[in-house]
């Protein structure tokens, strides 16, 4: 029986992450990974264990998060300290050492493994997209490398904007403008197709199932959505409309999902007549607004406000995207 080890940070795990562990699989009947994480790393150590498990479900997974010296130069007991380390992890006799850097020699040396130097970096091929793709260069610009991405981690850097407002505030309008400009994905608004369909008052059902498939919408769009998703509304917008038409705000609609980052779209533009639309008088249209904004505020979620008229008003939702991303 051939048994091969590895180690990494994985912070985050990427293709060639996973291209090493799909080859290295391949040469033994047990691999063993160790997801290596300090308390202060940028993204929580127990997450990528978490991660990696569920990437590599044919592997041994195990994770070590104990402060040790992360270097030979940090310390004269390095190579004793993590060949205690490794042996805890596999306290099997170790046939292969794999690694896509140089330093898979010496440390083979040191566990008493075969050096077997699948990857990148080791074979030259440091240009490469995925064989030299670093995680480094990942988390300074996942967007730039979410070809390379897994799912879960993709799902970890997306960012769902969220347009929130009254009735004939531009959301849509400007929606589709961020999505050409961006590449995003939109969703759209759920409770206008409903309304179309069934027309007639709208009762405490309608809402509820508006933003229940609403929030399904969204999630359902997430998988194949790029570093940036864009929803034209969600649950917190229906629970807005269920308190101005009947006086009560679910707390189903108050707790679904929420983006990352709502922006408020003031009410500061002309009503336009859709027919789906109900409030025209002045006042009433102000009640819904302070309604809407309220919402957001009760929440506890992040938001910013979009004002102006055409370009401007764009320029604003622009902003307030690039500040987050």
């Amino acid at each position: 029986m051939k048994r091969g080890f590895l180690l990494g940070k994985f912070m985050p795990p990427h293709a060639g992450h996973l291209a090493l562990i799909g080859a290295a699989q391949a040469l033994v009947d047990v691999l063993t990974v160790l997801v290596c994480h300090l308390p202060d790393d940028p993204i929580p150590g127990a997450l990528r264990l978490e991660w990696m498990r569920a990437l590599a479900p044919a592997a041994r997974v195990i994770g070590h998060g104990e402060v040790v010296p992360q270097a030979p130069e940090d310390s004269p007991a390095f190579w004793p300290i993590w060949r205690k380390i490794i042996a805890a992890a596999h306290p099997e006799p170790i046939d292969y050492v794999f690694a896509g850097e140089a330093y898979g020699a010496e440390l083979a040396r040191q566990v008493g493994g075969l050096f077997v130097p699948l990857g990148g970096r080791v074979l030259g091929l440091a240009e490469d997209p995925v064989a030299g793709l670093s995680a480094s260069a990942v988390r300074a610009d996942p967007a730039a490398h979410w070809a390379y991405l897994p799912q879960v981690v993709r799902a970890y850097y997306r960012r769902t904007i969220c347009l929130h407002g009254a009735e004939s505030t531009g959301k849509t309008t400007l929606a589709s403008a961020l999505a050409r400009e961006t590449g995003a994905l939109i969703v759209g608004e759920y409770g206008r197709s409903h309304c179309e369909a069934h027309r007639g008052p709208l009762r405490l059902d309608d809402l509820l199932l508006i933003g229940r498939a609403q929030s399904a919408m969204i999630a359902a769009a997430a998988e194949w959505a790029g570093p940036l998703l864009i929803a034209d509304t969600d649950a917190l917008m229906t629970a807005a409309w269920c308190e101005m038409l009947l006086g009560t705000r679910p707390a189903e609609l108050m707790a679904a999902p929420k983006a990352d980052l709502y922006l408020l779209f003031e009410p500061d533009l002309p009503w336009v007549d859709d027919g789906t639309r109900f409030f025209r008088d002045p006042a009433a249209r102000h009640r819904f607004a302070m309604i809407v904004e309220q919402v957001l505020v009760d929440a506890g979620v992040p938001f910013l406000r979009v004002s102006g008229q055409g370009e401007a008003r764009l320029a604003a939702a622009r902003a307030a995207i690039g500040a987050m991303r």
